[in-house]
């Protein structure tokens, strides 16, 4: 792997993240990433090493780890370990999602909530950084099981949650039913109706219209921009969409929408091609609705192939969305990816692009918008969730999506002149870095030594 020699004082604040945080391989990832684009700021900017800035924004403000105790449907009681790291409020309540998967420990939960801070940043929103999550896993569990883990998670989480303190939200694993249970469990401990404590609720009781949709319109949305400033059209373009949840489905949507086309998606068996496109009500039936696995698409549409185990990084597309989970795609994915005509690359997932994977698409100058950029579109319209609570309003689909679609627009902008002002014309990666972390290190630095 290629090693990138970053300033020396950043090296030396990336070392001691490494020593106080041991094994957390990802947290290392994303926090290496950030400081490697922080060297021309620090050549603006020294006081920030004198506060040591850097070493106070890697360091969580708090971190939460409880157990989960619960009866599954045989009547045996079972333990999980549940998490909530509340990483930076420096320029709002607390915003993340809740990741209930078997592969979540300190390590997910830092690395997830370290890119919120910057994400959150950059959407102009009032809103700090966190994350959380359990190990428990969702998948073939009854709605009783999902139910009774969730009361119990909450019961302890409640007491660490508020509209003015920490607002979490889903993520995978945690989608309309579970945050229903988590809410439903909020309500009776607290004794009073705070729709502003979680977002991504359903649309009857406090939840706001293109929530569900948001983080996959918001990054196609993006992907537009990032070909309009070179001249480029989605339209047209044929796609790789990896995941089948919820960011896939509605990136899909849009994609086919804006009249690209989607040919690709996935989930931890495989991947289904159909060159026709993907029929996005089809997917919708089988993984929203009957909670099944993406071969099962295959089999209700002839032309349509399933390859189990197989890498959808191998069919050649123009425009992939890496929309599943962190490092799918790797140096290698990456060249294959270059090498099959891919013009553009842009984030559904957090952190899904190895270090490798980057260098190749950065040096193949293709554009490329990393997710906490170009997936911000799910925490914004949380925030504007947030927003009709706090005014007990209720916006169309037409108004919130035209309010998405201006603050992706200004992620881009922003991003893309950052990049251009700090000697990188668009290199979103330098530009996105360096954007978020000016706006939550002036913030910190107006708050003094907290």
């Amino acid at each position: 792997m290629t090693v990138v020699v970053i300033d020396e004082r950043l090296e030396k604040a990336y070392q001691d993240v490494v020593r106080r945080n041991p094994a957390e391989a990802e947290f290392h990832q994303a926090v290496r990433e950030v400081l490697e684009s922080l060297g021309p700021v620090l050549a603006k900017r020294p006081d920030f090493a004198d506060s040591r800035i850097i070493e106070r924004i890697c360091e969580p403000e708090r971190q939460i780890i409880f157990r989960v105790v619960w009866q599954n449907d045989a009547g045996e009681v079972e333990v999980n370990r549940g998490f909530r790291v509340q990483f930076n409020s420096a320029l709002g309540p607390y915003k993340g999602g809740l990741r209930f998967h078997p592969s979540v420990y300190l390590g997910i939960i830092k690395f997830l909530g370290f890119e919120q801070i910057f994400k959150n940043a950059l959407t102009g929103m009032p809103i700090g950084g966190a994350k959380g999550g359990s190990d428990f896993d969702p998948k073939g569990r009854s709605d009783g099981e999902v139910m009774r883990f969730c009361q119990a998670f909450m019961t302890e989480l409640y007491r660490h949650l508020g509209e003015y303190r920490d607002v979490p939200a889903g993520d995978i694993g945690v989608g309309a039913r579970e945050i229903g249970y988590l809410f439903g469990q909020f309500k009776r401990i607290a004794n009073e109706y705070e729709s502003g404590v979680l977002t991504g609720k359903g649309l009857g009781w406090g939840g706001s219209l293109v929530r569900k949709e948001a983080t996959g319109y918001g990054a196609v949305f993006f992907a537009r921009e990032m070909l309009a400033v070179r001249g480029q059209e989605l339209e047209g373009q044929t796609c790789l969409v990896s995941g089948s949840g919820n960011v896939a489905i509605y990136t899909i949507e849009k994609l086919h929408a804006l009249g690209a086309k989607a040919i690709a998606c996935s989930d931890s068996s495989g991947f289904v091609v159909d060159e026709d496109g993907i029929d996005v009500e089809l997917l919708k039936q089988v993984k929203e609705v009957e909670r099944r696995r993406v071969s099962e698409y295959a089999t209700r549409k002839p032309k349509a192939r399933f390859v189990p185990g197989g890498n959808i990084w191998e069919v050649p597309a123009t425009v992939a969305f890496p929309s599943a989970t962190q490092n799918e795609i790797n140096g290698h994915d990456a060249k294959l990816l270059v090498k099959n005509g891919c013009i553009a690359v842009c984030e559904g997932a957090n952190m899904p692009t190895t270090p490798d994977g980057i260098r190749v698409f950065q040096e193949a100058k293709i554009a490329y918008g990393l997710g906490k950029a170009a997936n911000a579109g799910g925490v914004a319209t949380s925030a504007l969730e947030m927003q009709q609570n706090a005014s007990r309003d209720y916006w169309s689909f037409e108004y919130t999506e035209a309010r998405l679609q201006k603050i992706m627009s200004e992620i881009h902008r922003v991003c893309y002149e950052t990049a251009a002002e700090y000697g990188s014309p668009g290199d979103y990666v330098l530009g996105a870095n360096i954007a978020g972390f000016l706006k939550v290190a002036d913030a910190m630095d107006a708050f003094g030594l907290i």
